[in-house]
């Protein structure tokens, strides 16, 4: 993948997982409220238990989609890939958009499960594109191609092999 495409596909992941997390949060703010409003409660659950846990889902998730858009952020910012917490973050919350539009086909529709399937997308795209440390700027490289691993400096090129004789 061009490294021009790097920097705007995790800016966008990072502008869409930020603009997703206020709306998780508001939409079970509405289940809580119909949870209250109904004094809806599951299998003799307090009623009361059932808003507290709606409200701390919703919250909880809008944490960590923000903390996936900061990770997104950072890497397009820096344009270097996330480090492996933030790699781990933004795989868990692709995992989590997948199953999520699997089970919105059948409750919501194909509108639904296309609009999750394009969050994965650009997820998994900002993933990829970070996806080798050799391929970030500033990388030093060895004779040959090679990355240098990080601490090291390059080697410096050594005097070429003489030709054979009969050559």
């Amino acid at each position: 993948m061009a490294e021009v495409a790097r920097r705007p596909i995790a800016l966008v992941t990072a502008a869409v997982l930020l603009a997703e997390a206020p709306g998780i949060v508001l939409l079970n703010a509405v289940m809580a409220r119909f949870v209250e409003a109904q004094s809806m409660s599951l299998d003799g659950l307090d009623p009361d238990a059932m808003v507290t846990g709606t409200w701390a889902l919703g919250i909880g998730s809008g944490v960590a989609l923000a903390a996936c858009a900061l990770v997104a952020l950072l890497a397009g910012v820096r344009d270097r890939r996330p480090g492996r917490f933030g790699r781990g973050l933004l795989i868990g919350c692709a995992i989590v958009h997948a199953l999520l539009g699997a089970v919105a086909v059948g409750l919501i529709g194909w509108g639904a499960f296309a609009l999750l399937m394009l969050v994965v997308g650009l997820i998994v795209l900002t993933l990829v594109a970070y996806g080798k440390e050799a391929d970030a700027p500033g990388t030093p490289q060895a004779p040959g191609g090679a990355a240098v691993p990080a601490g090291r400096p390059a080697p410096e090129p050594g005097p070429e092999p003489a030709a054979p004789a009969g050559a």
